[in-house]
């Protein structure tokens, strides 16, 4: 694969007056995973999937467009991690990397499994921001489906959920939510 072609030269700014990622951050980032992937012995820290799915910029005036930038970064964390997939495979064996796949469905099912509305933690204090947890459980049904029954769902419709906001206790705990999340994707692009 070639990573030309999943990551531009650059990115559309937003106005002057309307915030976006800081360009220099977005561009240090994907040189570092320009020469990690195409030289991945001469990176000094190689980038993996996990560290696509994670990196976060600073939001500026005049930045790089964010939804441009986001799918440039759903298409390099795709081809790390089957690059990362293929790696195990041909290191490990196919039934390494079915075992790895086996027991992360494992630790997520677990957790899809539970009653709507105990899935994850409530927030400690009482008006923080929080998941609604009706939006939050009916992404975790279709989850199910899609482990359990086959059913098609996109990855980008994992990464781009959004959930209506609730205060508190009413909702679940948005970084427990948003981690739980972070490994679904790991999975989906592993297994698509």
């Amino acid at each position: 694969m070639d990573i030309q072609r999943q990551i531009p030269a650059s990115f559309d700014r937003v106005q002057r007056s309307q915030y976006g990622y800081n360009a220099k951050q977005v561009d240090q980032f994907l040189e570092r995973a320009r020469v990690s992937f195409e030289a991945p012995a001469a990176a000094a820290r190689p980038v993996k999937s996990a560290d696509v799915r994670s990196v976060s910029f600073d939001p500026v005036k005049g930045g790089y467009a964010a939804a441009a930038v986001d799918a440039a970064l759903d298409r390099l964390e795709d081809a790390l991690a089957r690059r990362e997939r293929d790696e195990l495979v041909q290191a490990s064996g196919e039934e390494a990397w079915l075992r790895e796949i086996g027991r992360l469905a494992g630790v997520l099912r677990g957790r899809l499994h539970r009653p709507d509305g105990q899935r994850f933690r409530r927030p400690a204090k009482a008006k923080v921001r929080s998941y609604n947890t009706a939006d939050v459980d009916k992404l975790c049904r279709e989850l199910i489906d899609y482990l359990e029954e086959d059913t098609p769902l996109s990855v980008d419709n994992v990464r781009r959920a959004v959930f209506r906001p609730a205060a508190g206790r009413d909702g679940y705990e948005e970084s427990q939510v948003d981690a739980f999340l972070d490994r679904v994707v790991e999975l989906m692009a592993a297994i698509d």
